[in-house]
């Protein structure tokens, strides 16, 4: 059966200023298909997917007729995606969640029979009645299968506001669904709000993502579902271990998709955080840590740990390890250097702000702000030549030869609210680079306990007396 290896690799200049209290640095995860065992090509095994098409059926969806016939088409064709074996089931969402495939409890397996049955199904939908999320992702868990080998995923689509239950029940829902499922997010239509969609997609690591036609969304639904086939990993989480004079100031995915997964954190321990990123395949995604540290002495000029990065699979560490270091100094030119990965991945988040502020602005009604944000944008992305961000902004403004941006006129809220979502994917420039573990050098072994450099040869830490075990980190304080 084929696993995923996981390798490592950190982005950062560790010099700050003598004063300095911020420390930017972008890991970058790579996960790379390998045969398990003897290494000879595997074999198919079972199939591990277990799928839950959630689509929305509220009364809003016949208004045009054409999103509940997308919908019904979209769904079917998803189903044809599904290979023999999977698991499955069809959830009505209106202001409940009613299970219209399988007839029995429990998820149906897939096979020619089962396909043609839900498809018949599917095709008796008919809008009608209100709009709770909270339900419907709910109906999605407690169909889902809760073992530790399952790749458990979602695709929920809708075209309206969550009107039928309050952001506090949303929330709570969403906090019983974290670990158990991935649910990519889809919106149809001019009705619904961008941060609904971003919101689940972001808490439950899944994708946001709309479209500007109802004949687009078919084939979004099977790339969907074929980009959920090729998962092999199902939970993988991101572990930080700060030192005493530092913490997690935010943590964002920024490639693949921009999602802030700070407030979505599990914390392990005082100085030990988690951040859940879902299932994984062959593929490569970015992370931004921002650490805030404090100088906890006038040392300058000494390479100190700020941060140890791990990964978690299946509930074990992985011995991949990545360290951020900062190096407190007065050289001007060190602490200014700016390392490349991280300015270009603040460049496209700073891209994607004014994006959005410009889309919250024209939203409410506010052309001049909005202007202006998007004039920003357009400067931003063309500095930074980000073609998917000037790609969506040519939805939105008029981009003359000699640089003048211009609202576009009769802009339909639907662009606005498409590129509002759809600005938060991002992309590689290039291939991924064989990952590198950056680790401190022989000559530094860095104290886990409170970050300070002993010689190579050393057994405790000259510091505060603190063990050092083979990777520097803390053990019992020696005496």
């Amino acid at each position: 059966m084929d696993v995923v290896e996981f390798s490592l690799e950190v982005n950062q200049n560790r010099y700050l200023p003598a004063d300095g209290r911020e420390m930017h640095a972008v890991r970058s995860v790579t996960g790379r298909r390998t045969a398990d065992g003897d290494g000879q090509p595997s074999r198919p095994g079972p199939p591990r997917l277990a799928e839950v098409l959630v689509i929305d059926c509220s009364g809003s969806m016949a208004d045009p007729p054409t999103k509940i016939a997308a919908a019904v088409r979209a769904t079917s064709a998803a189903i044809d995606v599904l290979p023999d074996g999977v698991r499955f089931a069809v959830v009505e969402g209106t202001e409940r969640a009613r299970v219209v495939y399988p007839p029995g409890a429990g998820l149906g397996i897939a096979s020619a029979a089962s396909r043609k049955q839900a498809k018949a199904v599917v095709a008796r939908l008919s809008a009608g009645g209100g709009t709770a999320m909270g339900s419907w992702l709910a109906a999605a868990r407690d169909l889902l299968p809760d073992e530790p080998s399952a790749i458990c995923h979602t695709l929920l689509l809708t075209d309206g506001i969550n009107q039928h239950e309050t952001p506090q029940e949303l929330d709570r829902v969403l906090g019983t669904c974290v670990g158990r499922f991935v649910c990519d997010a889809r919106g149809i239509g001019d009705g619904w709000r961008p941060r609904d969609l971003v919101r689940i997609a972001t808490a439950l690591s899944g994708t946001a993502e709309a479209v500007r036609r109802p004949a687009e969304l078919e084939a979004g639904f099977r790339a969907t579902i074929r980009a959920a086939l090729a998962k092999l990993q199902p939970d993988v989480r991101i572990r930080v271990r700060t030192v005493p004079y530092g913490r997690v100031g935010f943590f964002k995915q920024v490639r693949p998709a921009i999602m802030d997964l700070t407030d979505h954190a599990d914390r392990i321990d005082d100085r030990t955080v988690e951040f859940t990123t879902g299932s994984w395949g062959a593929e490569r995604r970015e992370f931004h840590l921002r650490l805030d540290v404090t100088p906890p002495d006038g040392i300058l000029d000494e390479d100190r740990l700020a941060a140890q990065i791990d990964l978690v699979v299946e509930g074990k560490s992985r011995p991949a390890t990545a360290a951020v270091l900062v190096n407190w100094t007065e050289d001007l030119v060190k602490s200014a250097r700016l390392d490349p990965g991280v300015s270009q991945v603040t460049g496209q988040e700073e891209v994607r702000q004014a994006i959005n502020a410009g889309c919250d602005a024209y939203d409410r009604g506010d052309r001049i702000e909005a202007h202006a944000q998007w004039t920003r944008a357009v400067e931003l992305a063309t500095k930074a030549k980000d073609e998917g961000a000037l790609e969506q902004l040519r939805y939105l403004v008029q981009i003359d030869p000699g640089g003048l941006v211009r609202l576009k006129p009769n802009l339909s809220r639907t662009d606005v609210i498409v590129s509002s979502v759809m600005s938060s994917r991002t992309w590689f420039d290039d291939p991924p680079p064989v990952p590198q573990q950056h680790q401190p050098t022989e000559a530094d072994r860095l104290c886990g306990q409170c970050g300070w450099s002993s010689p190579p040869d050393a057994v405790y830490c000259e510091q505060c007396g603190a063990e050092l075990d083979a990777t520097g980190a803390a053990g019992r304080v020696g005496t």
